[in-house]
């Protein structure tokens, strides 16, 4: 079968299912047109029944594509029919970020970087801390807690409503990590010097419960994964109580990064210009 990517500017892509809310298209169109490079990346809906199939046109040339993203719900599979994942994606048992390279499917997860990018960012110094506190033990918090332990942190608490989900995240990320149910959540805030939210509490709207940041050290930082809207109801908690906060709309854009530089051959850069084109969508699709 012929390989369309021959003498073919790089052609990237996101795809899950759905996929038309993606905006990625936009965070890396901008970035192909800020730096005059070639290339387009496209969003491609792929249902879970043709995702196996849609993978082997990326590895046999047939699509023409020279990787993307990937995202819910395809990370756990795209990561089982990649060819060299690396221990990032091993780890995790998931992939976001698929490339071609001498003739193999390679795979990781940027999640994590993009998680502590935006800290690094937004609130220099984050990381001295001994204690995390993480709230939700679902699919999202995983490269989190990742992150979070291959930065350092001594302690990371998980505190889920189900503690066997908070349980599996320790056993799999080691002995820093513990898992706690939500009666433990006042314990466990107790002097620690950074709070992350992986749920979904607030998210577009839905309900929030409330929360009393009160036990955590003087100036510990808030933070939450969710960026739509822009300031969760945790967050505006945690500003009301007078603790410094970081939206998720960083880890977004900052996740992006490591990918556009596979595929384009550039290492772009996460500035105002491109946070504003996001909020600007999220402002329009409201």
């Amino acid at each position: 079968m012929a390989d369309r990517r021959e003498n073919s500017p790089p052609a990237a892509f996101v795809t899950g299912w759905p996929i038309k809310h993606s905006r990625s298209p936009i965070i890396h169109r901008h970035w192909l047109k800020q730096y005059g490079l070639p290339g387009s990346y496209n969003a491609v809906a792929v249902s879970e029944g043709d995702f196996a199939a849609f993978i082997d046109g990326l590895k046999n040339g047939s699509l023409g594509l020279s990787g993307g993203n990937v995202t819910i719900p395809h990370k756990e599979v795209a990561f089982a029919l990649s060819d060299r994942p690396d221990e990032l994606a091993t780890e995790l048992g998931a992939a976001n970020t698929l490339w071609l390279q001498d003739g193999q499917l390679h795979a990781t997860n940027t999640d994590g970087y993009g998680f502590t990018a935006n800290l690094d960012g937004k609130h220099p110094g984050w990381d001295k801390v001994d204690r995390a506190v993480i709230l939700g033990a679902g699919g999202a918090s995983r490269a989190v807690v990742q992150a979070l332990r291959d930065r350092g942190i001594n302690e990371i608490h998980i505190v889920n409503r189900t503690v066997p989900r908070a349980r599996e995240l320790a056993d799999r990320f080691g002995p820093k990590i513990h898992a706690h149910g939500l009666p433990a959540l006042k314990e466990v805030m107790a002097g620690a010097g950074l709070f992350v939210n992986t749920t979904s509490l607030g998210m577009d709207g839905a309900e929030s419960a409330s929360f009393d940041f009160s036990g955590l050290k003087s100036g510990a930082l808030v933070t939450d994964i969710v960026y739509v809207p822009l300031e969760t109801p945790i967050l505006r908690q945690a500003r009301e109580q007078g603790y410094p906060t970081t939206d998720g709309l960083g880890m977004l854009l900052h996740q992006a990064v490591p990918g556009f530089e596979r595929w384009f051959g550039h290492r772009p850069v996460v500035d105002s210009v491109l946070r504003q084109l996001i909020i600007q969508d999220i402002q329009a699709a409201a």
